[in-house]
């Protein structure tokens, strides 16, 4: 780890939006992916499926052509400031909010939506 300290420390200055335009970049230049891998439904995978899903995220894929309306609801609903909220529709996509009931993501990836953004409940 110690070979990559200065370019940790480097990245660790940098600001949300430009790790995005990093992480971008570095997909583009690799043709890899920084999502997270999903695990394959296998044969030891059905306790865990058959359980309900009880916790819900709502993750902001695209701030939409009218960012400044996504960014009121995100300011409303989240209580955040406004370079927060900001920050957080330019650095799409960008979970939200976790730890929600179903209906609780259902109405925040609503009002979202209405304000022109992309959403997805995960």
């Amino acid at each position: 780890m110690e070979k990559y300290k200065e370019l940790l420390d480097k990245i660790g200055e940098m600001k949300v939006t430009e790790l995005g335009e990093l992480v971008k970049a570095l997909e583009e230049k690799f043709g890899v992916s920084a999502a997270m891998p999903v695990m394959a439904a296998g044969a030891g995978a059905g306790a865990a499926e058959a359980e309900e899903k009880t916790a819900w995220k709502v993750s902001l894929k695209d701030g939409g052509s009218q960012k400044i309306q996504v960014i009121k609801v995100l300011r409303e609903v989240l209580g955040i400031g406004l370079k927060e909220a900001k920050d957080m529709t330019d650095a799409t996509p960008k979970v939200v909010k976790e730890g929600l009931k179903k209906e609780e993501a259902e109405e925040l990836k609503k009002k979202l939506e209405a304000a022109g953004a992309t959403v997805e409940l995960l």
